[in-house]
């Protein structure tokens, strides 16, 4: 294959024109057309990775500003929720001095419950003394005053009893007024100067709420000034990473330009008639492609595909592939027949890549060998490189050697090899016609 490669540099050498001679260096032209060509795509290819960080980062921009929205709406309602809590513990407070003063007043009642309970025990003593006395004179009557003395006696007992009574309620009052008392202290305010010291421990705990309640106040507000700058802040950092992203989108499409007319120059020195590095690469891929072409017409011949499962563009997505991965209804035929032409195309020189045939949608059934292994579950850095079967590659580059219809078409791009590393190539791509309808094309990727 070395061989054939120097045939072909041979032949370009003889049929080109001397420098110096006058006419147009064809060997130069190419040079100079490829190098414009490796150039523009390198130029093109860093661009794009700009332009991809830039459109990021406004992206990036643009969600940290809604999560600082959210943030602000988070810290307004946190205001609200204090400034409730702060009405709410007023309230509870004049709550408190309610209860104080109703408790006062109890102290109150209960002080007068006591002085009538003293004073029937007063009443009762007296009660006592009296009726002893009229037992005392019932007895000196003698069988007259019998009657009379079981009266007194009664009294008397009475009176004990009522006296008894008067003494509990007397106790138990004085026992309650202490436990009041110790309330109406704690859910009193001190007039002294230093509240903190003299102010009832309800209200002490009510003034702690308060101050903490302040302090989530403060820290909120400090928070949502804060806030509000870095809002600011981002909100112009998102316009500057706006505004390059689209200062960079318009120099990629430029580059468009350059990189067009390289690969124009590239292609009518091809077309020249003058054999170049490039064109047993271009022969290739043509013999290559009308082989593949006429694989599948013979499958439909002998009805092993119908026209429609061929030409299908209903793709079906793979469930979990990372990155995505699709089924047609040609896989199988694909799988069968574009292996041995696709192989062989590798064996043309150290400088091929690869080559795969593409449908017209970019749509890769069989990849070469080495790039079509299954995919590992979560495994998405080995997927991309190893698992390149069954994809869609609708790049710039991809479709259109896909959708090329002209005899060959000749690309320049930069191919992200993984790792950060890039590798500017050449594609050379032919048509794959069958029974006269555009199925897609081959491509043939080759290093410079």
């Amino acid at each position: 294959m070395l061989a054939f490669l120097q045939r072909g540099r041979a032949a370009a050498a003889n049929a080109a024109v001397e420098p110096g001679s006058g006419g147009i260096d064809i060997h130069d032209l190419a040079r100079r057309a490829s190098l414009l060509g490796r150039e523009s795509a390198e130029v093109r290819g860093t661009l794009d990775d700009a332009h991809k960080v830039a459109v990021a980062q406004t992206q990036a921009m643009r969600d940290l500003a809604q999560q600082l929205l959210a943030v602000v709406q988070a810290q307004a309602s946190i205001a609200q929720e204090v400034g409730q809590g702060l009405q709410a513990v007023a309230g509870v407070g004049t709550a408190v001095e309610a209860v104080g003063a109703e408790v006062t007043g109890l102290v109150s009642t209960l002080h007068g419950v006591s002085e009538a309970a003293n004073q029937i025990t007063r009443i009762a003593l007296q009660t006592r003394l009296v009726a002893f006395n009229a037992s005392v004179e019932a007895k000196r009557a003698g069988e007259a005053g019998r009657g009379f003395s079981v009266v007194a006696d009664a009294v008397k007992d009475l009176a004990g009893e009522v006296e008894r009574a008067a003494k509990l309620i007397v106790g138990t009052v004085a026992q309650l007024d202490q436990r009041i008392a110790s309330l109406a202290r704690d859910i009193s305010r001190g007039e002294a100067r230093d509240q903190a010291e003299q102010a009832g421990s309800v209200h002490r705990a009510l003034d702690g709420v308060v101050d903490g309640v302040n302090r989530i106040a403060t820290a909120s507000g400090h928070s949502r000034a804060v806030c509000g700058e870095l809002d600011t802040r981002i909100t112009s950092l998102e316009g500057e990473t706006r505004r390059t992203a689209s200062a960079l989108g318009s120099a990629l499409k430029r580059t468009e330009t350059f990189l067009d007319l390289s690969e124009q120059l590239i292609e009518r020195v091809a077309n020249s008639g003058f054999e170049t590095e490039d064109t047993p690469y271009i022969q290739a891929v043509q013999r290559a492609a009308g082989e593949i072409a006429a694989r599948l017409e013979g499958a439909l011949q002998r009805g092993e595909i119908t026209a429609d499962a061929l030409f299908d563009e209903r793709y079906v997505a793979v469930d979990g592939s990372q990155p995505a991965q699709h089924r047609s209804r040609f896989d199988a035929l694909a799988d069968r027949l574009f292996p041995a032409v696709q192989e062989a195309q590798l064996k043309l020189s150290d400088k091929v890549v690869y080559c795969i045939a593409a449908d017209r949608n970019g749509y890769i059934a069989c990849h070469n060998q080495n790039y079509n292994h299954p995919q590992r579950a979560g495994d998405a850095v080995w997927n991309a490189a190893n698992c390149r079967n069954r994809r869609i590659f609708n790049d710039r580059t991809g479709l259109a050697s896909a959708r090329n219809a002209r005899p060959f078409l000749l690309q320049t791009y930069r191919r992200d090899m993984g790792g950060g590393e890039f590798v500017v190539m050449k594609e050379a791509a032919a048509p794959i016609t069958v029974n006269g309808r555009h199925w897609g094309g081959l491509r043939l990727a080759f290093k410079f």
